[in-house]
């Protein structure tokens, strides 16, 4: 029997190349405690302890700096066969992840535009929160995905594209629905719907920066995961939202959109993600910028 194996070589070279357990366990999509096990049992296996590590630091022994580069050329030449496989063979199913954060219908042409470039493809589309979707590819279950920026994307490389500034969703009966547009000093005494901070860590974040520059803390409401149901919620007068411009695009009766004087500061990008190596990668990137640009 092997001592190594392809999943103990890329958890190895994940925790040589990180020096930091954390990250290691995060960039395998996994925790940590069962990367430490999997690193205990690669060194009983070997006979050789890998890693220095302590509660501060973590460093390579010389057996560690020895199979590095060994480790590396064996997962690139594992790569490379299956890169070379994939592009004798036609593309018959891709997978696509889009983000729920956007209204889907801003990706029709986008969509329409694959299936019309790729002859005979099967397309499989699948909405979630952009996290979710940079853990599918990086799993291997999606072919791309378009995801709201800012996302922590680890080593994906993002194609930007472009960005959707933020407005009002608000009752056609409300008093401030009389507006052409509104700030957010307008909606300081409103309650506003908000999305749970774990569905899209990083842009949360940045919604936050701006709303303490501007001394923005109304009281947030829980946003609903579905889209119809909010804008129910909004045309029932419970609360207002900020969304993507794009939702601009849903006709609701009850419900206004309203241009937001910060709105540009709101903006939410757009980005492409491709599967590394993929052969569809150079025409779904063209397709972007030109629908999505």
């Amino acid at each position: 029997m092997r001592k190594l194996d392809t999943h103990a070589l890329e958890i190895f070279v994940a925790v040589a190349q990180c020096l930091n357990f954390r990250q290691a366990a995060e960039q395998l999509h996994m925790t940590q405690p069962p990367l430490s096990r999997a690193v205990r049992q690669l060194e009983e296996r070997l006979g050789t302890r890998l890693f220095e590590r302590d509660t501060q630091h973590v460093a390579l022994t010389p057996a560690a700096a020895e199979l590095l580069p060994r480790a590396l050329r064996i997962l690139a030449l594992l790569e490379q066969a299956e890169q070379a496989l994939q592009t004798r063979q036609p593309a018959t199913r891709l997978r696509l992840g889009m983000t729920s954060s956007m209204e889907s219908d801003l990706f029709r042409a986008f969509t329409d535009g694959v299936t019309a470039a790729i002859d005979g493809a099967a397309l499989d589309t699948v909405f979630d929160a952009s996290p979710r979707l940079v853990a599918r590819l990086r799993a291997r279950r999606l072919d791309a995905a378009i995801i709201a920026l800012p996302t922590k994307t680890f080593d994906l490389p993002v194609l930007q594209l472009g960005k959707q500034p933020t407005l009002v969703a608000l009752a056609s009966r409300h008093p401030l629905a009389k507006r052409r547009s509104l700030s957010l000093a307008d909606l300081q005494d409103q309650p506003v719907y908000w999305f749970e901070r774990a569905r899209q860590p990083a842009f949360f974040d940045h919604s936050h920066a701006v709303f303490r520059r501007h001394g923005f803390a109304p009281r947030f409401l829980l946003e609903p995961h579905d889209h119809h149901v909010l804008l129910s919620d909004v045309a029932a007068g419970k609360g207002m939202a900020l969304l993507p411009a794009s939702f601009a695009a849903i006709s609701r009766g009850g419900v206004s959109y309203r241009k937001l004087k910060e709105g540009d500061e709101l903006a939410a990008g757009l980005g492409l993600i491709v599967a590394d190596g993929h052969p569809a990668a150079a025409v779904l990137r063209r397709l972007a910028a030109e629908t999505l640009g």
